[in-house]
């Protein structure tokens, strides 16, 4: 990669941090946990590409077999503790049994 590719790399994550700050910091606290039940799938996306890209080159280097090995465990985290908080969330709404 040349010198301009890095630049123009490094402003996206620049841009897309700052964009990600600014709407997630506008969101009212009540919607905190449906957007991040929402945002589950986004994430399994992310662990089926993760999974696929660490499995695909036969000519892998412990670097990327580290880095692609880090991003499935992140990604699955991820998704499992999503998925956790969203249950939880959803028995606040079940009503009470009268009989317990």
């Amino acid at each position: 990669m040349d010198g301009h590719t890095i630049i123009y790399l490094l402003f996206i994550l620049l841009l897309a941090t700052f964009l990600g700050f600014e709407l997630i910091s506008k969101v009212p606290a009540t919607l905190h946990t449906p957007l991040m039940s929402g945002s589950n799938a986004i994430s399994g996306i992310t662990l089926l590409g993760a999974i696929s890209l660490t499995g695909q080159s036969e000519e892998a280097t412990s670097l990327a077999s580290i880095l692609g090995f880090l991003a499935v465990a992140f990604a699955m985290t991820n998704v499992v503790g999503g998925y956790l908080v969203t249950d939880r969330m959803l028995e606040m709404f079940k009503k009470k049994d009268a009989n317990k």
